[in-house]
């Protein structure tokens, strides 16, 4: 209880400037800041994430006190999905010595990403952020597994060719991406363009303004005159589920558009009402809550009133589930840094070394309590990333079910653009340092 307690403390001392880092290494404890955003025009997508994310953590420390003995101080600092407030984040948890941070937004990335390694604060950035950042040998410090938008739009292509009869019947075909007018929104152009050019379907861009995220009505009339085979969706928050309202109102056919994992949430699906049943989204996760992993958060931290969670039906939502998978990856970095260093309380340098040395196979899923929740990832100091399988979900009126198999990325044509890009980022930002880290394990 008295650890309990002083760990409260130090959540509130880190929230009113006292120096919270010192603090927490004396007594043994690791601090984890999380990047949220409950207010704004996200939250709708980004609240579940937040739950989920902080759920996983808290669950640690009152089930296992902590992670191979440590305490988690755990502490949100509220973005609302805009890039200045992000880097003001950054600036005040920096000097607390986080073991990492998860900026959860492209655009906070990518303003984040040149101070990682001047800070030696390794970045989780899962399953988003800048694609290229998956090779190791430019970016030691910034991780984005288990999948880049480069391969969730690959998932796409093929399950496109998958229901149209093979890859040579996409020749002649038109897919639409409808997507955020921000840098999230754009990630997935370049490998699109490509495919597009490999197997001969035509490629339309249907951009959308944040401030018109809710005002899609110019943007359908645009698809209803081109007529899209597939529409893909890389959009967030109040975008979803306008666009999913939107598609029905326009007469398109529901079950042929597919939302990258961030377009997957229950109430995006929910905002098209019964009509929407069939929406598609991609998936890394499973939703439910029928896993040992889900159990245990309900009883030591739901039950216990831990939780910022209201309403008990959701916990096992797309995203929340998701939010609890990205927190599985911080836990498992830390546990792993622990174990290549001998010590307890590791630090950003430490868990770097963790993350790139991260191997979350079948036995260790189900030593987590999540058998069949995910798949299996491996991160390697040459990839970052990991490149794994993404399924396509569906939602059959009051939840997402898998509907389909596991697909693999196209990876001969996702690799090669990661390389190619990284080096660019590389050559176009002076000065940008050499990889200079070693590798604890062979790439």
């Amino acid at each position: 209880m008295k650890k309990s307690a002083l760990a409260l403390g130090l959540v509130v001392g880190a929230l009113v400037g006292m120096p919270a880092f010192h603090e927490a290494s004396a007594q043994e404890s690791v601090y984890v800041p999380l990047f949220t955003y409950r207010t704004g025009p996200f939250a709708g997508s980004g609240i579940p994430i937040a739950d989920g994310m902080r759920d996983y953590l808290e669950m640690l420390n009152q089930r296992d006190g902590g992670i191979g003995g440590v305490k988690i101080v755990i502490e949100e600092c509220e973005t609302g999905y805009d890039t200045k407030k992000g880097v003001e984040c950054y600036e005040a948890v920096k000097d607390k010595k986080p073991v990492m941070t998860n900026p959860y937004s492209t655009g906070i990335t990518l303003q984040l990403i040149p101070r990682a390694s001047v800070d030696n604060i390794p970045m989780l950035s899962m399953a988003y952020g800048l694609s290229a950042s998956a090779d190791g040998s430019v970016f030691p410090w910034i991780f984005n597994p288990p999948a880049t938008y480069w391969d969730g739009a690959s998932v796409m292509v093929t399950y496109m060719a998958q229901q149209l009869g093979g890859f040579d019947k996409l020749r002649g075909k038109k897919l639409g991406l409808i997507h955020l007018d921000a840098p999230f929104g754009k990630e997935p152009i370049p490998l699109l363009e490509n495919l597009a050019k490999e197997y001969g379907f035509e490629l339309k861009l249907y951009p959308i303004a944040a401030a018109d995220m809710q005002n899609q009505g110019g943007t359908w009339l645009a698809i209803r005159r081109d007529r899209p085979d597939f529409i893909y969706n890389q959009g967030f928050g109040a975008m979803n589920p306008t666009a999913v309202k939107e598609a029905i109102r326009n007469n398109y056919p529901i079950g042929k558009m597919v939302g990258v994992w961030w377009a997957g949430g229950d109430d995006d699906a929910r905002g098209g009402a019964a009509e929407a049943k069939g929406y598609k989204a991609l998936s890394f996760n499973q939703t439910g809550t029928d896993y040992p992993i889900m159990q245990d958060i309900i009883k030591h931290v739901f039950d216990k009133k831990l939780s910022k969670v209201e309403n008990r039906n959701r916990i096992g939502e797309a995203l929340y589930n998701r939010g609890v998978y990205n927190s599985v990856l911080i836990a498992e970095a830390i546990r792993t840094a622990q174990q290549i260093t001998g010590k307890k309380v590791v630090d950003g340098n430490d868990v770097r070394r963790g993350l790139e040395s991260l191997n979350i196979t079948e036995a260790r899923l189900k030593e987590l309590g999540m058998e069949g929740f995910a798949a299996p990832v491996r991160v390697t100091c040459a990839d970052h990333n990991g490149h794994n399988k993404a399924f396509v979900a569906e939602w059959d009126g009051t939840k997402y079910v898998k509907a389909s198999d596991w697909i693999s990325p196209i990876k001969d044509k996702v690799r090669p653009l990661i390389e190619s890009a990284a080096k660019e980022y590389a050559s176009g930002n002076t000065g940008w340092p050499k990889r200079t880290e070693a590798c604890d394990s062979p790439s």
